[in-house]
Protein backbone atom coordinates (compact mmCIF):
# COMPACT_ATOMS: atom_id res chain seq x y z
CA UNK A 1 0.00 0.00 0.00
CA UNK A 2 2.05 2.42 0.36
CA UNK A 3 1.06 4.53 3.47
CA UNK A 4 -2.64 4.44 3.28
CA UNK A 5 -2.95 7.89 3.89
CA UNK A 6 -1.84 8.94 0.61
CA UNK A 7 -3.70 6.32 -1.06
CA UNK A 8 -7.26 6.07 0.10
CA UNK A 9 -7.98 8.06 -2.95
CA UNK A 10 -7.38 4.65 -4.59
CA UNK A 11 -8.34 2.41 -1.95
CA UNK A 12 -12.17 3.35 -1.58
CA UNK A 13 -12.94 3.79 -4.87
CA UNK A 14 -11.02 -0.12 -5.53
CA UNK A 15 -13.04 -1.95 -2.57
CA UNK A 16 -16.29 -0.21 -4.50
CA UNK A 17 -15.17 -1.66 -7.47
CA UNK A 18 -13.84 -5.07 -6.61
CA UNK A 19 -16.11 -5.25 -3.34
CA UNK A 20 -13.64 -8.29 -1.53
CA UNK A 21 -15.23 -9.84 1.46
CA UNK A 22 -11.74 -9.57 3.11
CA UNK A 23 -8.79 -7.43 2.96
CA UNK A 24 -5.17 -7.25 3.55
CA UNK A 25 -3.01 -4.39 3.57
CA UNK A 26 0.36 -3.43 4.33
CA UNK A 27 2.73 -0.42 5.01
CA UNK A 28 0.01 1.32 6.51
CA UNK A 29 2.55 3.71 8.09
CA UNK A 30 -0.01 5.43 10.63
CA UNK A 31 -0.82 5.02 14.15
CA UNK A 32 -3.65 2.59 14.64
CA UNK A 33 -5.54 5.96 16.18
CA UNK A 34 -5.43 7.83 12.87
CA UNK A 35 -6.36 4.77 10.73
CA UNK A 36 -9.95 4.88 12.77
CA UNK A 37 -10.15 8.49 12.54
CA UNK A 38 -9.35 8.24 8.48
CA UNK A 39 -11.03 5.30 7.83
CA UNK A 40 -13.68 4.47 10.36
CA UNK A 41 -16.46 5.52 8.68
CA UNK A 42 -15.37 4.99 5.17
CA UNK A 43 -15.37 1.43 6.23
CA UNK A 44 -18.28 1.15 8.08
CA UNK A 45 -20.48 2.26 5.62
CA UNK A 46 -19.10 -0.38 3.42
CA UNK A 47 -19.80 -3.20 6.06
CA UNK A 48 -16.23 -3.71 6.79
CA UNK A 49 -14.98 -4.18 10.08
CA UNK A 50 -11.08 -4.10 10.99
CA UNK A 51 -7.86 -5.82 12.66
CA UNK A 52 -5.13 -3.30 12.80
CA UNK A 53 -1.56 -3.43 13.97
CA UNK A 54 0.57 -0.03 13.12
CA UNK A 55 2.43 2.19 14.28
CA UNK A 56 3.28 5.90 13.78
CA UNK A 57 5.43 6.07 11.07
CA UNK A 58 6.51 2.83 9.54
CA UNK A 59 5.14 -0.35 8.57
CA UNK A 60 1.25 -1.03 9.66
CA UNK A 61 -0.83 -3.76 8.93
CA UNK A 62 -4.74 -4.22 8.96
CA UNK A 63 -7.16 -7.12 7.76
CA UNK A 64 -10.43 -5.99 6.72
CA UNK A 65 -13.11 -7.77 6.90
CA UNK A 66 -17.25 -8.05 5.92
CA UNK A 67 -17.57 -11.78 6.41
CA UNK A 68 -16.75 -11.42 10.98
CA UNK A 69 -13.38 -11.11 12.43
CA UNK A 70 -12.68 -13.18 15.44
CA UNK A 71 -9.92 -13.35 17.64
CA UNK A 72 -8.07 -10.64 16.76
CA UNK A 73 -4.41 -11.18 17.34
CA UNK A 74 -2.08 -7.65 16.77
CA UNK A 75 1.39 -9.04 17.06
CA UNK A 76 3.33 -12.46 15.82
CA UNK A 77 4.00 -14.27 18.90
CA UNK A 78 7.62 -15.05 19.57
CA UNK A 79 8.80 -12.86 16.39
CA UNK A 80 12.28 -10.39 17.38
CA UNK A 81 12.09 -6.93 17.37
CA UNK A 82 14.70 -4.60 15.67
CA UNK A 83 15.63 -4.03 18.31
CA UNK A 84 11.67 -3.44 19.89
CA UNK A 85 8.46 -5.53 17.82
CA UNK A 86 7.45 -3.41 14.40
CA UNK A 87 3.87 -3.73 13.49
CA UNK A 88 3.79 -5.96 10.61
CA UNK A 89 1.81 -9.21 11.40
CA UNK A 90 -2.42 -9.21 12.36
CA UNK A 91 -4.11 -12.12 12.43
CA UNK A 92 -7.74 -12.80 12.96
CA UNK A 93 -10.37 -15.49 12.21
CA UNK A 94 -12.77 -14.19 9.35
CA UNK A 95 -15.56 -16.99 8.17
CA UNK A 96 -13.89 -19.87 9.54
CA UNK A 97 -10.19 -19.11 7.80
CA UNK A 98 -7.30 -18.01 9.68
CA UNK A 99 -6.13 -14.98 7.91
CA UNK A 100 -2.76 -13.91 8.64
CA UNK A 101 -1.82 -10.51 6.97
CA UNK A 102 1.71 -9.62 7.21
CA UNK A 103 4.67 -7.54 5.83
CA UNK A 104 7.57 -9.45 5.91
CA UNK A 105 11.22 -7.17 6.71
CA UNK A 106 12.75 -6.44 3.42
CA UNK A 107 16.15 -7.59 4.58
CA UNK A 108 18.37 -4.55 2.92
CA UNK A 109 21.53 -6.16 2.38
CA UNK A 110 22.35 -9.32 2.02
CA UNK A 111 23.99 -10.54 5.46
CA UNK A 112 22.93 -7.44 7.37
CA UNK A 113 21.62 -7.41 10.56
CA UNK A 114 18.55 -6.49 8.89
CA UNK A 115 18.78 -9.59 6.35
CA UNK A 116 19.17 -11.83 9.51
CA UNK A 117 16.70 -9.85 11.26
CA UNK A 118 14.20 -10.84 8.09
CA UNK A 119 14.93 -14.64 8.58
CA UNK A 120 14.33 -15.04 11.99
CA UNK A 121 10.88 -13.04 11.77
CA UNK A 122 10.00 -15.67 9.08
CA UNK A 123 11.00 -18.57 11.06
CA UNK A 124 8.40 -17.15 13.51
CA UNK A 125 5.73 -16.82 11.09
CA UNK A 126 6.41 -20.26 10.45
CA UNK A 127 6.09 -21.59 14.09
CA UNK A 128 2.58 -19.45 14.17
CA UNK A 129 1.36 -20.78 11.14
CA UNK A 130 2.30 -24.76 12.59
CA UNK A 131 0.93 -23.94 15.64
CA UNK A 132 -2.49 -22.48 14.14
CA UNK A 133 -5.46 -24.03 12.69
CA UNK A 134 -5.91 -26.34 9.38
CA UNK A 135 -7.55 -23.50 7.51
CA UNK A 136 -5.10 -20.64 7.22
CA UNK A 137 -4.19 -18.49 5.13
CA UNK A 138 -0.83 -15.97 5.02
CA UNK A 139 -1.34 -12.95 2.75
CA UNK A 140 0.97 -9.79 2.06
CA UNK A 141 4.42 -8.30 1.19
CA UNK A 142 6.65 -11.08 1.50
CA UNK A 143 9.66 -8.91 -0.06
CA UNK A 144 11.25 -12.59 -1.41
CA UNK A 145 10.79 -13.32 -5.18
CA UNK A 146 9.91 -17.55 -5.01
CA UNK A 147 11.66 -18.22 -7.79
CA UNK A 148 13.88 -16.42 -10.82
CA UNK A 149 10.77 -16.60 -12.56
CA UNK A 150 8.93 -14.26 -10.35
CA UNK A 151 11.37 -11.65 -11.34
CA UNK A 152 11.98 -10.06 -14.64
CA UNK A 153 15.72 -10.77 -15.34
CA UNK A 154 17.45 -13.11 -12.45
CA UNK A 155 21.02 -11.18 -13.85
CA UNK A 156 19.74 -7.40 -12.57
CA UNK A 157 19.41 -8.59 -8.85
CA UNK A 158 23.13 -10.87 -8.46
CA UNK A 159 23.76 -9.43 -5.08
CA UNK A 160 20.23 -7.73 -3.94
CA UNK A 161 18.07 -9.13 -1.56
CA UNK A 162 14.67 -10.59 -2.21
CA UNK A 163 16.01 -13.48 -4.63
CA UNK A 164 19.22 -14.99 -2.23
CA UNK A 165 19.08 -18.49 -1.24
CA UNK A 166 18.52 -18.26 2.49
CA UNK A 167 15.55 -16.17 1.88
CA UNK A 168 13.69 -18.34 -0.69
CA UNK A 169 14.93 -21.74 1.89
CA UNK A 170 12.60 -19.33 4.49
CA UNK A 171 9.93 -19.01 2.31
CA UNK A 172 10.15 -22.74 1.01
CA UNK A 173 10.39 -23.84 4.70
CA UNK A 174 6.97 -21.53 5.61
CA UNK A 175 5.12 -23.72 2.59
CA UNK A 176 6.10 -26.80 4.02
CA UNK A 177 3.92 -26.11 6.89
CA UNK A 178 1.05 -27.13 4.00
CA UNK A 179 0.51 -23.76 2.55
CA UNK A 180 -0.19 -23.73 -1.65
CA UNK A 181 1.25 -20.40 -3.25
CA UNK A 182 -1.94 -20.34 -5.25
CA UNK A 183 -1.40 -17.74 -7.94
CA UNK A 184 1.22 -19.56 -9.32
CA UNK A 185 -0.05 -23.01 -8.33
CA UNK A 186 -3.22 -21.45 -10.93
CA UNK A 187 -0.59 -20.06 -13.20
CA UNK A 188 2.65 -22.18 -13.43
CA UNK A 189 3.92 -21.42 -16.38
CA UNK A 190 3.10 -17.54 -17.02
CA UNK A 191 4.75 -14.18 -16.38
CA UNK A 192 3.52 -13.08 -13.26
CA UNK A 193 4.64 -9.28 -11.41
CA UNK A 194 2.93 -7.58 -8.00
CA UNK A 195 5.43 -5.33 -7.45
CA UNK A 196 7.09 -2.26 -10.13
CA UNK A 197 9.59 0.22 -8.85
CA UNK A 198 8.66 3.48 -9.30
CA UNK A 199 11.28 5.03 -11.15
CA UNK A 200 12.80 4.42 -14.70
CA UNK A 201 9.25 3.47 -15.86
CA UNK A 202 9.53 0.07 -14.70
CA UNK A 203 5.76 -0.83 -14.30
CA UNK A 204 5.03 0.28 -18.08
CA UNK A 205 7.71 -1.65 -19.10
CA UNK A 206 7.05 -4.62 -17.37
CA UNK A 207 9.73 -5.06 -15.29
CA UNK A 208 8.43 -6.08 -11.85
CA UNK A 209 8.92 -8.99 -9.00
CA UNK A 210 6.69 -11.36 -7.30
CA UNK A 211 6.86 -10.62 -3.95
CA UNK A 212 3.06 -10.09 -2.77
CA UNK A 213 1.99 -13.85 -2.28
CA UNK A 214 -1.68 -15.42 -0.97
CA UNK A 215 -0.55 -18.79 0.55
CA UNK A 216 -3.22 -21.00 1.92
CA UNK A 217 -3.47 -24.36 3.58
CA UNK A 218 -4.98 -27.20 1.40
CA UNK A 219 -8.44 -27.01 2.68
CA UNK A 220 -8.34 -23.44 1.38
CA UNK A 221 -6.14 -23.90 -1.66
CA UNK A 222 -8.80 -26.37 -2.70
CA UNK A 223 -11.49 -23.62 -3.26
CA UNK A 224 -9.81 -21.31 -5.36
CA UNK A 225 -11.47 -20.67 -8.19
CA UNK A 226 -9.60 -17.67 -9.67
CA UNK A 227 -6.52 -16.02 -8.27
CA UNK A 228 -4.71 -12.98 -9.76
CA UNK A 229 -2.89 -9.75 -9.76
CA UNK A 230 -5.60 -6.39 -10.20
CA UNK A 231 -2.50 -4.74 -12.41
CA UNK A 232 -5.07 -1.95 -13.36
CA UNK A 233 -5.08 -0.89 -9.83
CA UNK A 234 -1.48 -0.01 -10.61
CA UNK A 235 -2.55 2.61 -13.04
CA UNK A 236 -3.04 6.36 -13.33
CA UNK A 237 -2.20 9.31 -10.49
CA UNK A 238 -0.84 7.98 -7.39
CA UNK A 239 -1.06 4.57 -7.19
CA UNK A 240 0.97 2.33 -5.08
CA UNK A 241 4.46 0.67 -6.55
CA UNK A 242 2.24 -2.64 -5.59
CA UNK A 243 -0.65 -4.22 -6.83
CA UNK A 244 -3.57 -6.24 -5.42
CA UNK A 245 -3.56 -9.92 -5.31
CA UNK A 246 -6.84 -11.36 -5.66
CA UNK A 247 -8.16 -14.66 -4.64
CA UNK A 248 -11.47 -16.13 -5.45
CA UNK A 249 -12.63 -18.95 -3.26
CA UNK A 250 -15.63 -21.16 -4.44
CA UNK A 251 -16.54 -18.77 -7.42
CA UNK A 252 -15.32 -16.11 -9.44
CA UNK A 253 -17.26 -13.16 -10.01
CA UNK A 254 -15.27 -11.83 -13.08
CA UNK A 255 -14.68 -15.29 -14.17
CA UNK A 256 -11.02 -16.72 -14.15
CA UNK A 257 -9.78 -13.78 -16.43
CA UNK A 258 -6.16 -14.01 -16.48
CA UNK A 259 -2.92 -14.02 -14.24
CA UNK A 260 -2.31 -9.89 -14.61
CA UNK A 261 -5.54 -7.97 -15.38
CA UNK A 262 -4.99 -6.08 -17.67
CA UNK A 263 -1.81 -7.78 -19.41
CA UNK A 264 0.94 -6.39 -19.82
CA UNK A 265 2.37 -5.54 -23.43
CA UNK A 266 5.77 -7.52 -23.95
CA UNK A 267 8.80 -6.10 -22.12
CA UNK A 268 10.83 -6.19 -25.43
CA UNK A 269 13.70 -6.29 -23.19
CA UNK A 270 16.80 -8.65 -23.44
CA UNK A 271 18.17 -10.34 -20.32
CA UNK A 272 21.07 -8.55 -18.90
CA UNK A 273 20.11 -5.32 -20.27
CA UNK A 274 18.63 -3.07 -17.34
CA UNK A 275 19.77 -2.38 -14.71
CA UNK A 276 17.48 -2.02 -11.40
CA UNK A 277 17.18 1.49 -10.47
CA UNK A 278 17.45 1.37 -7.12
CA UNK A 279 17.81 -1.38 -4.45
CA UNK A 280 14.15 -1.99 -2.88
CA UNK A 281 13.44 -0.55 0.17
Amino acid sequence: MNSVKQRIPRLLPWLDQRQPDVVCLQELKISEEAFGELLGAELETRGYSAAVNAEARWNGVAILSRVGIADPLPELPGAPGFPDPEARAVSATCDGIRIHAVYVPNGREPDSEHYHYKLAWLAALEQAVRSGPEAVMVCGDMNIAPTDSDVFDPAAYVGQTHVTAPERAALASLESAGLHDVVRDHWPDKRIFSYWDYRAGMFHQDLGMRIDLVLASAPVAGRVRAAWVDRQARKGTGPSDHAPVIVDLDEAPDGDIGPMVPPPSASGRKPGSVRLPQAKT
